[in-house]
């Protein structure tokens, strides 16, 4: 195992991007499996995917890595959005300021609440 992390030293590794395109490939030799002609993209996902891990240029791979985070950031927010209201669901009530469209998280239970929005800073009522 040492000569793993010698080798690895100096190198780019693993990343979102990369968790991603590993994901892409699994889902890819799957569909193999019923269309053989996508066995060439999926190739080419793991290369290109094994490329970037073990790349010496760390800021090139740094700068895709961020590309992929900033195009994604809107899904990834949704699905921890979600995730927390699944979480906290027994405890807190989540809602949308009517004004801005920012989601708050507010305690259930409390009957009649004035919320104010830390965005926008505007009021409403609500019950919880």
């Amino acid at each position: 195992m040492k000569w793993f992390r010698n080798f690895m030293y100096g190198r780019y590794g693993a990343d979102q991007l990369g968790n991603f395109l590993f994901v892409f490939y699994i889902i890819l030799a799957i569909l193999s499996f019923v269309y053989p002609p996508i066995m060439i993209l999926c190739y080419a996902t793991i290369i290109y995917s094994l490329f970037r891990m073990f790349s010496k240029q760390y800021y090139k791979r740094r700068a895709e890595n961020e590309w992929y985070l900033n195009k994604t950031e809107g899904i990834r927010k949704f699905f921890n959005r979600q995730k927390n209201q699944w979480k906290y669901r027994k405890t807190h009530k989540y809602l949308k300021c009517p004004h801005c469209k920012q989601y708050l998280r507010v305690p259930k239970g409390k009957g009649d609440i004035t919320v104010t929005c830390p965005k926008c800073h505007q009021q409403f009522d609500q019950r919880t």
